[in-house]
């Protein structure tokens, strides 16, 4: 039977006052359960979990905007010339240095590759390599020397484990488009920069190379030419979240910038920085033809576009996004004893989290490193204060659920919501 509307509104009112206090015990849990990390930094990592695949051809944005879930038109630029429904070369999309005039890279953009029912299949990071003529030459004495053209080209980061089923997959719906996408990971490597001392309050560009290069007072191309590398790839923002710091594609032969040699940190480093956040990478954190894309945050790590029109799989994204209502999330989780002591090494994925006292189920987990992982649970049952939830056939290990900082607080306030009104 349906609540009265005026009792609703009225109920969502004094939700809207308690949600800052429910916010702050879950914060406070992670402030008493911080990493070590958050006092670290900047730590560097080469991702070798994942690989780069290129795109290039005339088609290239017609062929990816069709696709991907999220809008890859601001990778051209479509101010100077560009249209995105045509072809594209080099000279109708380019980043032009002039004297005074700054360079602005294009961001990169995460995305999400579907299935046709709307399910995740991969996730991937989009990148614009440099033009030659946007760096600085080999004397520092004006832009780069501007080569023959080339096809539009796009660079993208994915999961290394399935490198070839992706490739596979993209092809099959090549079609007739006049695009080539080929494996460029002998070539190309990813990297990420992270840590408490870095993520929070680092300019997009490094302030040390204001002073350098080819323009104005204050020239961007001349920034991204400490900020980057010789060859013209530097460090972008991460496109999905501020804290999870700088992301990058660089040739394989060389150390970034701003990494010093044979001191970059192991990329388990970077994974138990993402899951101290609930940030889920790839086909395995992120289950293949399964994960459903908003229950998984994605539109939260600015994965999708609700504006962008037809992609694969829209139809139930746009459904559960305009029902409003999600019962469940990934979140992060910390494993303990029963008297709140870390338990390193006792959960694996897959193991299923249940209510102790009802002993019914509340989600999985799908990602363990220590005594920190990630689960998909349902969310009425894992906010519940006093936590009661723990590993099926293990009721000693204890599971505590908490809300990312970085969570809008929406998402909760319309869970306990339809609870209540349930």
């Amino acid at each position: 039977m349906g609540m009265p509307l005026f009792r609703f509104s009225h109920l969502r009112r004094l939700l809207l006052h308690r949600t800052p206090i429910l916010r702050f015990n879950q914060t406070r849990l992670v402030s008493q359960q911080e990493s070590r990390l958050d006092d670290a930094g900047p730590l560097a990592c080469h991702l070798a979990s994942r690989s780069v695949i290129r795109f290039r051809g005339p088609d290239t944005i017609k062929f990816l905007q069709g696709l991907l879930t999220n809008d890859i038109r601001p990778l051209v630029d479509i101010g100077r010339g560009g249209d995105w429904n045509t072809s594209f070369s080099s000279s109708s999309a380019s980043y032009l240095t002039a004297p005074n005039s700054p360079f602005q890279s294009p961001s990169p953009r995460y995305a999400a590759l579907l299935t046709p029912q709307g399910r995740f299949l991969y996730d991937l990071f989009l990148y614009r390599p440099p033009l030659p003529e946007q760096k600085l030459n080999q004397s520092g004495t004006g832009p780069g020397p501007r080569e023959q053209e080339e096809a539009f080209t796009l660079h993208a980061d994915v999961d290394a484990s399935i490198l070839d089923e992706i490739l596979v997959c993209f092809r099959k719906y090549k079609l007739r488009s006049k695009v080539d996408i080929e494996n460029v990971s002998e070539e190309f490597s990813c990297w990420q920069r992270f840590g408490g001392k870095l993520s929070e309050n680092e300019p997009i560009q490094e302030p040390e190379a204001a002073a350098v290069g080819w323009g104005g007072n204050v020239d961007q191309s001349s920034m991204s030419s400490i900020h980057g590398s010789e060859e013209g790839w530097q460090w972008h923002r991460d496109p999905r979240l501020e804290c999870l710091g700088f992301r990058g594609i660089f040739p394989s032969n060389i150390i970034p910038p701003l990494v010093e040699a044979d001191k970059e940190a192991d990329e388990q480093h970077f994974l138990l920085w993402r899951i101290e956040r609930g940030v889920p990478e790839g086909s395995t954190e992120i289950p293949k033809c399964e994960a459903i894309p908003l229950e998984y945050n994605l539109e939260g790590l600015n994965a999708i576009s609700f504006d962008k029109g037809c992609y694969v799989g829209q139809e139930l994204v746009a459904r559960t996004h305009h029902r409003g209502v999600i019962r469940k999330r990934l979140l992060p989780l910390i494993f303990t004893d029963d008297i709140g002591k870390e338990l390193a090494q006792e959960v694996s994925p897959g193991s299923e989290v249940v209510d102790k006292d009802s002993n019914k189920k509340v989600g999985t987990v799908n990602t363990a490193l220590g005594s920190r992982g990630m689960g998909l649970l349902k969310l009425e049952a894992a906010l519940k204060q006093p936590s009661t939830l723990a590993i099926k056939d293990k009721t000693d290990v204890r599971v505590k659920a908490f809300i990312p900082e970085w969570w809008p607080s929406e998402w909760t306030q319309l869970q306990e919501l339809q609870s209540v009104a349930d």
